[in-house]
């Protein structure tokens, strides 16, 4: 018997045709949503345990952190780096809650929400608030952080082009030294001993800062660097000032009435002859990163 004619077409026909009647997958997002909120609440677990390799096994390759005041973290390494550096930060309480979590497909979603922030900053103790983005990627059947951007809800200078700037433009200020109120410093790496008093501004915030620092004799400044420039005076006693990141390498004696200006980003590191106070000013947010950038 001869074979019929056009079999092979018809069956692929009636292939296609069975494939576009058959019922897609379904996408259950409320328990998609559940095991992202569960993944959420870990992470804020592992943030107050300072479980630095837990937080990192949340991200993608990828993953992109954008948070305020800060550069963009891309990829792990650098993530790493940015929640190292997070944990290190005294009295940190990091919490947030979702407000939507929409999953676009089985891989794929979106997570808005508003988070708190507090810690405890060589300037004092910083608390903010504002929203946040992040998107979540399924990578082997476990959801992972693609990306995470922060939204601080704190004001920006408005109005006077130089308040824009960073610069302070409030009424004029006069303090007394007898008056200045002198607390203990408080940092990571940062050996305790170190006095500290704000004459003017608020270090922690965007203005300009004038701040007083007063260490015993013999202090150990470690290897540091900001973010920001940094103009330091010489009050009184004597500051052994070295630029780089080697302890050995040769330092400088600054003493009463010495100045020095570091460009951001310049690391340095000192050591105090006698109990040596100094007047930091510039352009905030002041902060202590600890080695080199």
């Amino acid at each position: 018997m001869a074979p019929i004619r056009g079999t092979k077409p018809l069956l692929a026909l009636a292939v296609v045709a069975f494939v576009a009647c058959a019922p897609a997958a379904t996408l259950n997002q409320q328990s998609e949503e559940s095991a992202i909120r569960a993944i959420g609440q870990e992470w804020q677990r592992a943030i107050v345990s300072r479980d630095l390799e837990r937080i990192v096994s949340l991200f993608a390759p990828d993953v992109v952190l954008m948070l305020p005041n800060a550069p963009v973290a891309r990829g792990v390494p650098a993530a790493r780096a940015l929640w190292a550096e997070e944990l290190r930060m005294p009295g940190l309480a990091v919490t947030w809650t979702p407000a939507q979590i929409e999953v676009a497909s089985p891989t794929s979603a979106v997570e808005t929400g508003t988070y708190n922030f507090a810690g405890d900053s060589p300037a004092g103790r910083i608390n903010d608030t504002g929203s946040y983005v992040t998107h979540w990627r399924k990578i082997n059947g476990q959801w992972r952080v693609t990306l995470d951007a922060i939204v601080s809800n704190k004001p920006m200078a408005m109005g006077d082009p130089l308040a824009s700037l960073g610069m302070d433009t409030t009424a004029m200020e006069t303090r007394q030294n007898s008056a200045l109120s002198w607390s203990d410093l408080t940092a990571p790496g940062f050996p305790p001993g170190v006095k500290r008093a704000v004459v003017h501004g608020n270090p922690a915030g965007i203005g300009d800062y004038v701040l007083r620092l007063q260490f015993p004799d013999g202090y150990q400044v470690p290897v540091h660097w900001h973010q920001k420039a940094e103009h330091v005076t010489v009050l009184s006693g004597t500051l052994n000032l070295g630029m780089g990141g080697d302890l050995n390498s040769p330092t400088r004696a600054f003493t009463a009435g010495d100045f020095g200006y570091m460009p951001g980003r310049t690391p340095h590191f000192a050591r105090a002859s006698g109990v040596t106070t100094v007047q930091l000013h510039g352009i905030g947010p002041f902060q202590l990163n600890l080695g080199t950038p």
